[in-house]
């Protein structure tokens, strides 16, 4: 008999990393995660019944009351409380610095495997899906719609971490594409000055968007474990410094960690979701932020 995989198995950013096949990835990513939910005592993070609606053709026919049916004689849907239709932008970082890893998953590829399977699971919910990608601007823009996700996917496939960015006048532009008020996924490893992103992100929050903000890392990054005297290099600007590592550890350590924090203060202070991963991190903890995102955004309303 062949063993059941273990939920970790769809979810192990190094064990997906081997995977080509983007779309793969996401499904695996999303019935393994929603298995595990169903099976979780993480109730509220389910999607909770709330209504019937009558069938409409095209709708998943998974979906359907059959009790009520039983009892109607008509097709009703049953109606989830995170079934709101909204249109979700995925912006993503492409920014040369997204290319960084210390172990076996880069930044970039987990960015990738982790916009892909939250699109799979926002289209399944019923929601429009939409993809912007930036560096110093815009790299490529899909509009959120119910027929994008394989377009979205194919964007994300061909998408290369490469160059310099502008973070704030990035988002800056994402809020000048993104007209119509939803949500807005943010992924990026966020190097860039705090108050300048924190001024972009207002102005997105301004515009009627609810934000959410994936705050990527490398595990060196958090503890920086160098100790021979090497030289390191800027993964956007290419700019080389020759440094010795026990000269610099706990004062780099230390701005770090005020970094992130001023970033996390100012995302908070405009009502901003914030929420870091590191790459070496199972996918469920950003899967499970996002659902709770959804949900409380779908009460509020």
């Amino acid at each position: 008999m062949t063993a059941t995989p273990a939920k970790e198995t769809f979810l192990d950013p190094a064990l997906l990393a081997r995977i080509s096949d983007l779309p793969l990835i996401a499904r695996m990513v999303v019935d393994g995660f929603m298995h595990g939910l169903h099976r979780s005592v993480k109730k509220g993070l389910s999607l909770d019944f709330a209504e019937h609606r009558q069938y409409q053709p095209g709708d998943d026919l998974r979906r359907i009351d059959w009790k009520a049916y039983a009892r109607t004689d008509r097709f009703y849907i049953k109606e989830y409380e995170a079934d709101t239709n909204a249109g979700v932008l995925f912006a993503l970082d492409v920014t040369g610095s997204m290319d960084y890893a210390s172990a076996a998953v880069n930044k970039f590829t987990y960015a990738k495997i982790l916009v892909a399977a939250l699109a799979w699971l926002t289209q399944r919910q019923g929601d429009r899906v939409g993809i912007a990608t930036f560096g110093d601007d815009l790299v490529d823009m899909v509009p959120p719609s119910t027929r994008h996700l394989q377009l979205l996917l194919s964007v994300l496939g061909r998408a290369v971490a490469k160059g310099e960015g502008a973070l704030p006048l990035a988002i800056d532009r994402v809020a000048d594409v993104a007209t119509r008020p939803g949500i807005v996924i943010l992924v990026s490893d966020f190097y860039g000055e705090p108050e300048a992103i924190g001024r972009s992100v207002n102005t997105l929050r301004a515009r009627g968007h609810d934000v959410l903000v994936f705050h990527l890392l490398d595990p060196a990054e958090e503890s920086f474990p160098f100790e021979a005297a090497t030289v390191f290099e800027d993964g956007e600007s290419g700019l080389r410094m020759p440094l010795r590592p026990e000269e610099v550890k706990e004062r780099y350590q230390r701005m770090f960690r005020a970094h992130r924090a001023d970033l996390e203060g100012r995302f908070a202070a405009a009502g901003v979701e914030y929420v870091a991963l590191r790459t070496d991190q199972p996918l469920d903890h950003a899967l499970y932020a996002y659902l709770d995102h959804r949900l409380s955004r779908s009460r509020v309303r």
